[in-house]
């Protein structure tokens, strides 16, 4: 697993896996409460009684490098995918909650005693923002994304889990975007354009040639992050013209009848963001440090990933934009949401992780409302890896830790030697 951490796409997240003998796998199609239909894998062994529930609102955790550390400890596990798995063009995070509400359905109905949900990354924001959804009155819940799609969480059974995990939690896709948006492009249309005074890129600015740590000013990092605010406010105006365009056409429509109504209400477009890999943190390791490598998570060069085709929020519809990508309009926040997650909870803190660091875990911690909160730190880089060669896989050091805080608290009801 040494090179787990550079590679990219859904693999980040998977590792060959040797399933203990017993084990059985289901596959399972589910129908969420709003007619969508999402998938899932519960592997079980003999006399499991809690079952640890993995889920990621687009990336795929079908063979998350978590399942074989809970499954050999002794509990069952279930991962499940989101509707739109797989694709950030129209990641609607209210209707992910309803497709998390699907799967928590069926454990119970399986007649599982506790459900744990664990959440690693941007999975750890999904499971507190649907428990912050679950455990309020059903008419108190959202009914509608940002942009205003009616999204009918008052009505859905949401079962809530019993415990929460966090594993590396970052603070949710718009914050993390705001982080790591590239602030010194000028021209939305043309991916090469900078300005010199904000390129953190520039060696007048402090970057430094890799691999070497650069060192940005006080005053840069300042004018760069407010920079990285005003750009994604920019982005955020031109969403809410195409969404509030398209609403328009179609309140005209239903009251005229005009076929091109009709198809104006249809054509808000997609959104391109260009340069989404640019966090100071990634090049300048005295930012917020740890024991991370040098590199963001995408790679080992952000100068030159971050004008590549990957990254994060790089296309997206304008609703989907607002519900997920926006720092100012999504609710899918972890700090907005922690404090409303009250069920006891385990946050496992990865020190050589390069999207949550110290400061961030240790708010996190401090927000969730449970008294039984732990909060621990273990060597290992963001999806699991070792943090150096010839270490234990952040993975297996945090299937061990997570193993005996969910036994502690929520009996797996077999015993399996691991």
């Amino acid at each position: 697993m040494t090179g787990d951490a550079d590679r990219l796409g859904a693999g980040r997240y998977m590792a060959p896996a040797k399933l203990p003998d017993g084990s059985r796998t289901t596959a399972h199609e589910l129908t969420t409460h709003d007619g969508a239909t999402v998938n899932g894998l519960l592997r079980v062994i003999p006399g499991a009684t809690t079952v640890a529930f993995l889920m990621h609102p687009r990336q795929d955790f079908s063979h998350h490098i978590l399942v074989p550390e809970l499954l050999t400890r002794g509990f069952a596990v279930w991962t499940q995918g989101a509707r739109s798995l797989g694709n950030d063009l129209t990641l609607l995070h209210e209707q992910a909650l309803l497709d998390m509400a699907a799967g928590h359905a069926f454990l119970r109905d399986l007649g599982f005693e506790h459900v744990v949900a664990v959440g690693h990354s941007g999975g750890a924001t999904l499971a507190a923002f649907y428990l912050q959804q679950a455990i309020r009155a059903p008419a108190a819940r959202l009914d509608s994304t940002p942009g205003g799609k009616p999204v009918p969480l008052p009505s859905a059974a949401m079962p809530p889990a019993d415990g929460l995990i966090m594993f590396a939690p970052h603070p949710g896709q718009g914050a993390l975007l705001q982080r790591m948006i590239d602030p010194s492009l000028i021209d939305e249309a043309d991916p090469l354009s900078v300005a010199p005074d904000l390129d953190p890129y520039n060696p007048v600015n402090g970057f430094a040639a890799p691999p070497e740590s650069s060192t940005y000013p006080p005053d840069f990092i300042e004018r760069y992050r407010q920079a990285q605010r005003a750009r994604i406010e920019r982005i955020d105006a031109a969403a809410w013209e195409r969404v509030t365009d398209a609403r328009d056409a179609k309140k005209r429509f239903k009251a005229q009848g005009d076929p091109r109504d009709r198809r104006a209400s249809l054509a808000s477009g997609v959104i391109v963001v260009h340069r989404t890999d640019a966090d100071l943190r990634s090049v300048d390791l005295s930012l917020d440090p740890n024991d991370r490598p040098y590199g963001s998570l995408f790679g080992r060069r952000p100068d030159l990933t971050n004008y590549g085709v990957l990254g994060f929020g790089r296309l997206t519809t304008p609703e989907a934009w607002l519900s997920t990508w926006s720092a100012n309009a999504t609710r899918a926040d972890l700090a907005a949401c922690a404090p409303d997650a009250n069920v006891p909870a385990l946050l496992v803190e990865l020190t050589g992780d390069q999207a949550c660091f110290p400061a961030d875990a240790t708010r996190f911690a401090e927000l969730l409302p449970h008294p039984d909160v732990t909060h621990v730190r273990i060597p290992g880089r963001h999806f699991g890896a070792p943090l150096r060669e010839g270490m234990a896989s952040g993975a297996t050091l945090a299937g061990e830790t997570m193993a005996q805080w969910i036994g502690a608290r929520f009996p797996a009801g077999a015993s399996v030697s691991a």
